[in-house]
């Protein structure tokens, strides 16, 4: 490659970095004036990003790139000057023009002379006001745009507002932030080794604290020792000591005199040096964390134009408003986060917000309107995206749940709200009777419920007939860090974390009831279930000599449970070590981390724990260890494990079989169910099919593999009641298929007795 080559091509590349700035600031600036095209400083501010990208392409030579600038900042000029007023087809042909600036500073565009040319014509047509007004075309609503690796990120994480405006093209390849820092690019590998390695010295730090502490015990030891000579020096003075003793003695009292004053300096600079190192490391992880953590923005960059162009597309006038941009995210959370919001926007604008007209007729502003509100939460990201548009037609909900034989009629009219809007989260589910390129496929919904799973999130939709609906979505706000109370279990250190804690709380004795078999103390004017966390974690009970017991008052959503800990050993910020892939999944534990003495601690997974609390309380199994050995004379009652999502179901199984004289244990999905067989023996299991994280098929497939479990007998309980859903769930290995509308009747305990019988051995 020539010099002359090379020239151009570093110019080529720094005009693809301002127009990638200056196309954002056009493209927020023109949806501004689509609601207001009388904004002055708007105008300004498109009409100079114009110019400025005109005069980039004029030096480097992209004749297109002129072109069309040109024509778009003489539209722009005319509405500064009043001679014209913007209108809808004004700001459509204005973000086309911002689009092929795009493609043009894009390497390897397809842009070619004819489409430059017709942009050029609609431009002039639209400028004329002797022609009849033209009227644009739209553009296609955008997809939804892939959830791409994290292969490199941008440092600082703040969102990289535009350059200064200026008609003179850059000179230097630098990108630059709001406070004039510069942007670098570095690998998502090379900053996860960052934040380990930064972690890690703040670890090692901490262990000088330990040396510090022996170094003056030293200290004091040699000071004893001195005051010790002193003494006997004094007593040795009554003797008659030759010339030599008192010589031995003086040196003896020098040496150890100066042994102890370099002793005194050393510790003193050693304690110094601890005190900037602990601060520089401090420093270090903290900046190096700040380096995971972007504005919420960054998420919605183009999203406010895909709502707008979305809408149009659909005849409907669509705003998006949104509130806590700037709120702090792990980066990885964010990238996970953009395709569930597409997806939830775009539901939004096509199901959720009506037509102008069919708006006016309810009294509604012609303009529907969308918001977006992000925030932190005890240490979760909340999301809420709310819609003022139709709500969602629970009939027609519930004839399309019983048209697509998901549940017999008789079920789909006991049904409750909650209950009909989780068949909207199904895979395949959709409202729509055709498919459309916007909907219709019911993957919308199904992908947000699998990506906010993943990040240990959980979504609820709620609605008001005519009103509109909401979206709640809550994740963690990191990934890599979290803010947990340290505790000890069985002479171990566990970690849980703060978001979920609802208080710590000091028990006495006689604040323990017994409830039904079950054990609960008084929190906040109800009755909380508690149950020891070394009978959860499967650790031997700790000896302690405290009077009070030590509680752990957990909570997720409306469950709340207390868990009894052996001692609180403190809050401490811990970055998230994950688990080897080849251990699975751990029960109740979810990663692992170093404490500031380099200990492991392991984080306990709260969701997965309020699960596992659950099914203790609801089986019986907290009874005390006196009973349990009486009750090991009696003949063993045969063992049911009750997998369910549905609280109601589960329930209604679980009283039905324990009237029978069954031992039954529940589990509240799949992944949950899996856990407890691996770890208990069962005589029988029942599954539901449709169940978050792991569903029914998935369970029984698993259990058929495994040489240990494969001979168990299964029951599929389900809604669905269709031959090739009977024939699905038998082929998978179940041993019996029932329908939930059985209930009613004997037929749930028949077949239980069918398959292992009575309920004693």
């Amino acid at each position: 490659m020539t010099p002359d080559q090379m020239r151009d091509a570093s110019l080529l590349e720094l005009f693809s970095l301002e127009a990638d700035a200056q196309t954002q600031v056009l493209s927020a600036g023109l949806l501004a004036l689509e609601r207001n095209p009388t904004q002055a400083d708007q105008l300004e501010a498109c009409m100079r990003a114009a110019h400025s990208l005109k005069g980039a392409a004029r030096i480097v030579g992209v004749d297109a790139g002129v072109s069309v600038a040109h024509v778009m900042e003489d539209c722009l000029v005319s509405a500064q000057e009043s001679r014209l007023y913007l209108q809808p087809e004004h700001i459509d042909a204005l973000l086309q023009g911002t689009d092929l600036l795009m493609r043009i500073a894009t390497p390897g565009n397809d842009v070619g002379s004819a489409d430059i040319e017709a942009y050029v014509a609609l431009m002039e047509r639209l400028l004329d006001p002797s022609q009849a007004p033209v009227q644009t075309v739209a553009p296609p609503p955008p997809e939804p745009a892939p959830v791409s690796p994290p292969v490199v990120e941008e440092l600082p994480a703040e969102p990289e507002p535009a350059p200064p405006v200026s008609s003179e093209p850059p000179r230097q390849n630098k990108r630059m932030t709001e406070g004039g820092e510069r942007v670098l690019r570095v690998t998502a590998e090379r900053l996860n080794s960052l934040l380990d390695l930064s972690s890690k010295s703040l670890v090692e730090t901490q262990r000088l604290k330990p040396y510090l502490a022996s170094m003056q015990r030293l200290k004091r030891i040699q000071s004893q020792g001195v005051r010790a000579l002193d003494t006997l020096d004094g007593q040795l003075k009554t003797l008659d000591l030759n010339l030599e003793a008192q010589e031995a003695l003086a040196d003896t009292r020098r040496l150890l005199s100066e042994a102890q004053a370099l002793l005194a300096e050393k510790t003193a600079e050693l304690d110094e040096f601890g005190w900037q190192a602990g601060q520089r490391a401090q420093v270090l992880y903290d900046t190096a964390l700040a380096c995971r953590m972007r504005p919420f923005a960054d998420v919605l960059a183009g999203q406010v134009r895909m709502v707008r162009d979305l809408g149009r597309s659909l005849g409907k006038q669509v705003r998006l408003e949104i509130e806590g941009e700037k709120t702090q995210v792990d980066r990885d959370v964010l990238e996970k986060l953009e395709a569930p919001l597409t997806h939830l926007l775009r539901n939004a604008v096509d199901h959720g917000i009506e037509t102008p007209e069919q708006r006016i007729l309810a009294g509604k502003p012609a303009e529907g309107l969308i918001r977006l509100r992000a925030s932190h939460q005890a240490g979760l990201l909340v999301l809420e995206l709310s819609d003022d548009g139709n709500g969602v037609d629970l009939e027609r909900l519930r004839g399309t749940i019983v048209d697509r034989h998901l549940s017999p009629l008789e079920t789909a009219l006991r049904l409750s709200e909650e209950e009909l809007l989780t068949f909207l989260f199904l895979p395949g589910f959709s409202l729509r009777d055709k498919v459309t390129e916007v909907s219709g496929r019911g993957v919308g919904l199904d992908a947000v419920q699998h990506m906010v799973r993943q990040l240990r999130g959980a979504v609820v939709l709620e609605q008001t007939a005519g009103q509109g609906s909401r979206f709640h979505l809550e994740v963690p706000l990191t990934l890599s860090v979290v803010r947990s109370l340290v505790v000890e279990v069985g002479e171990e250190a566990y970690a849980f974390p703060l978001a979920h804690i609802e208080r710590m709380c000091d028990l006495a004795p006689d604040d323990i009831v017994q409830l039904e078999g079950r054990q609960h103390f008084w929190h906040e004017g109800r009755h909380v279930g508690l149950v020891a966390a070394s009978q959860l974690l499967q650790r031997p009970a700790g000896q302690s000599n405290e009077e009070t017991l030590k509680v752990v008052v957990i909570r997720e959503r409306d469950a709340v449970y207390g868990i009894a800990v052996e001692r609180f050993i403190g809050e401490r910020t811990l970055v998230v070590l994950p688990l080897d892939d080849r251990l699975g999944k751990v029960q109740d534990i979810s990663a692992g981390a170093l404490l500031d003495d380099g200990s492991v601690v392991l984080i306990v997974d709260v969701e997965d724990m309020l699960r596992s609390v659950d099914k203790l309380l609801n089986t019986g199994r907290l009874e005390r260890i006196a009973r349990r050995s009486q009750q090991a004379t009696e003949a063993p009652r045969k063992r049911v494990l009750v997998v369910d999502d549905s609280l109601t179901v589960r329930e209604l199984q679980r009283k039905l079989l324990l009237n029978r004289g069954y031992e039954v244990a529940v589990a509240v999905d799949g992944m949950d169910g899996w856990n407890a067989l691996r770890s208990e023996d069962f005589d029988l299991l029942i599954t539901d099919i449709d169940m978050p994280r792991m569903d029914g098929i998935e369970l029984v497939t698993l259990l058929r593999r495994d040489s240990r479990l494969q001979s168990l007998p299964v029951m599929v309980v389900s809604y669905k009641d269709r031959e090739e859903d009977r024939r699905r769930g038998l082929d998978a290995g179940a041993d019996y298929y029932l329908a939930k509308a059985s209930f009613h009747d004997d037929a749930l305990l028949d077949a239980v007795v069918e398959l292992i019988g009575g309920a004693r051995a």
